[in-house]
């Protein structure tokens, strides 16, 4: 199947290139970019480099490269669709011919006919902002939200008349269907089963993916009495809040370039500051950011600086967003801006120097935090001192880099007056709390389909620390595919920290999850299984016994087309040798 251009924009978006290719080369972080042993060719120096922001790889050894879709196909042997196929399943996109509203299988063409959609509404709606209609609201642009007619031209920003279904007409007219324009979220489907427009009498901002596809709107309400103040498309087949950011589509080489995002909260803050520029500037249009999101950047850049509202909703906000971005491994800082501004009216008032000046005022985001919540606390009373440290932990618990977890620890103990050792000791105690605290329900769940080989291993990696990682070294990437726990041993194997901090680095690595697995086996009174060594026999046993499977239905494929030639005799060979290496392993029978 040939899937569509825009799909494949999408997957590309959402698949981490480092994430996919750890999957099978251990990569260590070298400068800006990341290196590992080529997994297409033979060597001991590693010579394979993959470069983060760019989204590709490349070997100077072999000179193989490309992007994530290339290294599936070269990695899983499959052609192109099935690498793009591949990547969605894993990055939970639906393939296109499985997308559904209600009962009705969305096909390729039905969602190449939403974004068809989408450009004729956004034709419609700057046609009607043009017309003579539309001179109160594009003098109210100009002259109350101090746009530039470049500016307004440049976001495509409309205008959607006060008409009930004169979209809807449109639309029909151009021969789509109105199931289609409900799924598109243009057109609402009412109790009494009427369909009316969505959008009436607002200023229409087009939503667009980062390759510039408009996927949504966004609606601003122009009367006083109008609710919501801001009407945003819903979640369709093409778009999904969670993974999209406004204006990404118009800044992402400002963005890339500079290496930091300026991120703001809403169309106009993004519009203003756009507009003033130079600005590698986002927006979340008022939602909270999500890891979707703050992956999605991680593309592009490696620094985030928030400018939010100066009000405690604002700030709130900021506090959450920042926390989310560290816990990515963004280096934050934070912009307050002064007499309770938005960049929006701020820039409009003070110009762009003066928004400039702020900006360089800006301060990391975790001694921001600190003093923030130091002057919310009375720290000469013991127990108001309490409360700001145990804030404080919880939030050093989300901190991944251990280094930078260190110096915030430095910073805390200094304004809670305690020795630094205790503060250190506490927050590696809250980062093991933090990932331990079980769900009882869910363990069994968990566990119903581990080997007791990976249980042995995963409680050696919390007791055993050395012997763990030296068992897990010894093993091929191969050698891990398929396992239940095959992400958390994958995890643990490529750390790169001393032996003791294994089990806490590892906590503070894996998902809620798989933590909740590894602080559950590691709970239990004995090993589950003797020996790392043997668990890793035992897992290599069931790698072979896996291959041996594939050879024989291979062999059986073959037989059954009447081939006897140099091929099945090949895999007879193969698989006379995969046996006696079966025999030679005999693992105990507990771990097989």
């Amino acid at each position: 199947m040939k899937f569509p251009q825009s799909f494949i924009d999408e997957v590309r978006a959402a698949a981490d290139i480092v994430t996919v290719i750890s999957d099978s080369v251990s990569l260590r972080k070298a400068g800006a970019k990341y290196k590992g042993l080529c997994p297409f060719h033979g060597e001991k120096t590693p010579s394979f480099t993959v470069d983060k922001d760019k989204g590709c790889f490349h070997c100077f050894g072999c000179g193989v490269g490309g992007d994530v879709f290339k290294f599936v196909e070269l990695q899983d042997k499959v052609n192109f669709g099935e690498a793009v196929r591949t990547l969605a399943g894993r990055f939970g996109i639906p393939l296109p011919e499985m997308e559904a509203s209600g009962e009705q299988r969305e096909t390729a063409a039905e969602r190449e006919a939403l974004v068809k959609i989408h450009e004729i509404a956004l034709a419609y709606f700057r046609e009607h902002l043009a017309s003579p209609a539309g001179a109160r609201w594009r003098e109210y642009l100009l002259k109350d939200r101090g746009l530039t007619q470049e500016t307004i031209d440049q976001l495509q920003i409309g205008w959607a008349p006060p008409s009930r279904d004169a979209l809807r007409q449109r639309l029909l007219k151009e021969g789509f269907n109105p199931l289609q324009l409900v799924t598109s979220g243009l057109v609402s489907r009412r109790d009494d089963g009427g369909e009316i427009d969505r959008f009436r009498n607002r200023l229409m901002i087009p939503i667009a993916r980062d390759t510039g596809t408009v996927i949504a709107f966004g609606g601003r309400a122009l009367e006083q009495d109008q609710q919501p103040k801001y009407l945003n498309s819903p979640e369709t087949p093409i778009y999904t809040k969670s993974r999209t950011l406004y204006g990404l589509n118009l800044t992402k080489g400002a963005v890339r370039k500079g290496n930091f995002a300026l991120i703001v909260e809403g169309y106009f803050d993004f519009a203003q500051v756009h507009q003033a520029g130079g600005f590698p500037v986002i927006a979340t249009c008022g939602t909270a950011l999500t890891s979707q999101q703050a992956q999605m950047l991680r593309r592009f850049a490696a620094k985030a600086v928030l400018c939010y509202d100066a009000d405690r909703a604002g700030q709130t906000a900021a506090e959450r967003s920042s926390e989310l971005l560290v816990s990515e491994g963004f280096d934050v800082n934070v912009v307050q801006l002064p007499g309770g501004e938005d960049p929006d009216t701020f820039i409009q008032k003070q110009g762009r120097d003066a928004f400039v000046a702020q900006l360089k005022r800006s301060r990391p985001y975790l001694e921001y935090l600190l003093d923030r919540a130091a002057l919310e606390h009375d720290l000469t009373r013991d127990d108001s001192r309490r409360e700001f440290l145990r804030r404080m932990l919880g939030v050093a618990a989300r901190i991944p880099d251990p280094a930078v977890r260190d110096q915030f620890a430095d910073r805390l103990a200094h304004k809670a007056r305690v020795t630094e050792a205790v503060v250190r000791a506490e927050i590696r105690k809250a980062a093991g709390a933090r990932k331990t605290e079980l769900s009882v329900e869910r363990v069994p769940t968990l566990q119903g389909h581990i080997r007791k080989a990976e249980k042995g291993l995963i409680w050696t990696l919390v007791h055993q620390p050395v012997e763990a990682m030296a068992a897990l070294m010894s093993m091929e990437p191969d050698d891990l595919k398929g396992l239940s726990t095959e992400n958390l041993l994958r995890t643990a194997r490529d750390l790169n920290v001393r032996a003791e901090d294994v089990p806490t680095t590892l906590m503070e690595r894996l998902s809620t999850q798989e933590a909740e697995l590894l602080a559950s086996v590691a709970a239990e009174p004995s090993p589950p299984a003797v020996l790392p060594d043997l668990c890793v026999v035992a897992l290599k046993f069931v790698r072979l016994e896996r291959e041996l499977a594939e050879v024989q239905r291979e062999l059986k494929r073959l037989q059954d087309q009447g081939d006897s030639g140099s091929a099945v005799m090949v895999l007879l060979d193969r698989k006379q040798r995969m046996i006696r290496a079966l025999e030679a392993m005999k693992p105990p029978k507990e771990l097989q």
